[in-house]
């Protein structure tokens, strides 16, 4: 196919790109490149594709593409939180405004990066599946939920969304983040000795690595149609549900030395608490194999560290912060309040 990836220099999206060529694909990719420099000496994947606001993008930009990977974000909850307007601009009516010139532009399968964060607080320890109450606590789930609810109405038999609601991702890609579960206690650990966790660390959150997201992705594009057509798919592994507690041990084992330093009582609470259920895309597309746990990925992640020589200040002065990085952006003046370019691409 030839796929238009949104997104195609982030975290997930600097992965994707070499997975969906591998794949058979064509791939371009559209990037509004505020994480550009947030590198950890992986490689640059090969891939055409231009700095442009996907707010900005065009039906015609989107001529001759036979689906659309939607990756572009603000991509956590702390983003989401800094302008929960802003939020919804780009998170939601930006994604519901790209479809729509998909669907007229001929586009005809429209992969959305959805969240499992969607379901916010489950009921104890039940596992969740895609027909289980969604609970949003943050403006950034809330942006997910919005987007899943109006790509639906949009649903024809010619253009068929499909939502990828992914566990917490991890692992290592071209452009790092610290700021998602796994790879942040990696970073403490690595560069302190010490695991830092601001919470008593029994929240369950599901996670899964980043290359296993984009290779989901790839056997969703080439899967038959009336397979996915419309359909909601918690994206993991079964087995990879864990409490915070649970990866803090498994760091802990793998950065030899470091120990767990927990919040004192009266701490954080994270109200974020749930298991995901992944047994309906291991049945739909039983082809699919995943490659990675979390024991693995943080190997992978201490021996990319050493072999990049990751430092101290790589970690505590933002560099692979996301929020860090966009404030850093917008008090230069690179960005303005509405996180647009103030200087041309």
């Amino acid at each position: 196919m030839r796929v238009l990836v949104t997104g195609h220099n982030g975290y997930i999206g600097s992965v994707m790109v070499p997975v969906l060529t591998a794949a058979g694909n064509d791939v371009f990719g559209v990037d509004t490149g505020f994480y550009a420099d947030c590198t950890l000496g992986l490689g640059e994947p090969i891939v055409r594709g231009v700095r442009q606001d996907v707010r900005d993008v065009t039906a015609t930009d989107l001529k001759g593409f036979e689906a659309v990977v939607h990756l572009a974000a603000l991509s956590n909850d702390p983003l989401g939180s800094l302008n929960p307007a802003l939020t919804d601009d780009i998170n939601h009516q930006a994604t519901v405004h790209l479809a729509k010139l998909a669907k007229e532009a001929g586009v005809g399968r429209f992969v959305y990066a959805s969240s499992c964060s969607m379901y916010g607080a489950g009921e104890g320890d039940a596992l969740l599946d895609e027909t289980s109450p969604l609970q949003p606590l943050t403006p950034y789930a809330e942006s997910k939920l919005r987007s899943e609810e109006d790509l639906h109405k949009l649903a024809t038999k010619k253009f068929s969304p499909i939502y990828m609601r992914n566990a917490t991702a991890y692992g290592m890609s071209p452009r790092f983040r610290a700021d998602i579960v796994l790879n942040n206690l990696m970073c403490w650990a690595y560069t302190t000795g010490r695991v830092r966790v601001m919470s008593d660390g029994s929240p369950w959150r599901p996670l899964v690595h980043v290359e296993d997201i984009c290779r989901a992705t790839a056997a969703l594009l080439a899967a038959p149609r009336e397979a996915v057509h419309d359909q909601a798919f918690n994206i993991g592994v079964a087995g990879e549900n864990y409490q915070v507690r649970d990866l803090v041990n498994i760091v802990c084992e793998v950065v030899e030395g470091a120990e767990a330093e927990y919040a004192a009582r009266g701490g954080a609470v994270d109200k974020r608490n749930y298991r995901v259920d992944f047994a309906k895309f291991a049945r739909v597309l039983p082809e699919f194999k995943p490659k990675w746990d979390a024991r693995k990925g943080a190997e992978q992640i201490l021996a990319a560290f050493k072999d990049a020589g990751f430092k101290p200040d790589d970690f505590h002065l933002g560099r692979f912060t996301r929020l860090a990085k966009l404030q850093s952006l917008l008090e230069s003046k690179a960005l303005d309040a509405s996180l647009r370019w103030t200087r041309p691409a």
